[in-house]
């Protein structure tokens, strides 16, 4: 794959992620480096960037580059810069990722992608794991992917927010509620179609699917405990170390992840912008 200047991807697992080299994201980024960044977004699903002392403002700039960015109902986030939500994880608030989950499937156009950069580490722990949904969906027999290509499921913000939830009760009584007034759940299909390489992949995570329609609950609930496994296995996946000032930029629409709480009760930082996709849809010929 070629690369503009000095761009240089490492692939870091044969399924998943890239090592990215040669550039300093604190930069105004040339319209065929930002074109690079996404090619190699595409092949690798996941790339990291280390030793990138970034602003959040200078974060909001590059991932606008991408496309409009989320404000999360939710999550705290950086006073003047509110595409930039914090995830501040401490033994009074521990985190609430540690499932394996892909970023807001609570609305009709969950995020392309997202980018989030370390703040704050603890000395050991907290490292975030990623799997490839299309490396899972291809290791599915061809009868399973027929089947699972026909249906649909419902994903709900309340599954991963719910009022008792110390990030729901930290955002206050009338913000939450309007959180989730604002947000019923919604219709999203079992296998997407991935809107710019047209691999499939499957779009069903612990985090928020509740239900697959047409299915009777226990055999809904038996299909999705059974892909929730799948999706675990580690061929599909990477961890990730992660160091000061590192970023890692993913597709969320072909991952899911997972953040490791194993390192309380020291302190964990991360800011995270958020970048607004399109509506999934499954093509039959893609």
């Amino acid at each position: 794959m070629p690369h503009s200047n000095a761009l240089k991807v490492t692939p870091l697992t044969a399924a998943i992620g890239g090592l990215v080299e040669g550039v300093d994201l604190a930069q105004p980024q040339s319209d065929a480096a930002v074109n690079d960044i996404r090619r190699a977004l595409l092949d690798r699903k996941v790339l990291f960037f280390e030793n990138q002392e970034l602003t959040p403002e200078q974060h909001r700039a590059f991932a606008a580059r991408f496309g409009d960015l989320h404000i999360h109902p939710v999550y705290p986030n950086i006073p003047g810069v509110p595409e930039v939500l914090v995830l501040d994880n401490h033994r009074d608030n521990p985190t609430d990722n540690d499932n394996w989950h892909t970023d807001v499937t609570f609305i009709e156009t969950p995020p392309m992608g997202a980018l989030l950069h370390a703040r704050q580490l603890p000395p050991v722990g907290g490292d975030t794991l990623w799997s490839s949904m299309s490396a899972a969906y291809e290791a599915l027999s061809p009868s399973m992917q027929g089947f699972l290509s026909g249906l649909q499921a419902e994903h709900d913000f309340t599954r991963s927010f719910p009022p008792d939830l110390q990030a729901s009760q930290n955002a206050g009584h009338e913000r939450y509620e309007a959180a989730r007034r604002k947000h019923p759940p919604v219709i999203h299909p079992v296998i997407r179609t991935h809107p710019e390489t047209g691999a499939p992949g499957i779009f069903v995570n612990d985090g928020f699917t509740t239900r697959i329609l047409g299915l009777k609950p226990a055999e809904s609930r038996a299909l999705l405990d059974f892909l929730n496994e799948h999706i675990r296995q580690p061929q599909f996946t990477i961890r990730w170390r992660w160091s000061a000032n590192a970023l890692a930029f993913w597709d969320n629409r072909c991952t899911q992840h997972y953040a490791v709480n194993d390192y309380l009760p020291h302190r964990r930082v991360m800011h995270r912008a958020t970048i607004l996709g399109d509506k999934p849809y499954f093509r039959a010929d893609a």
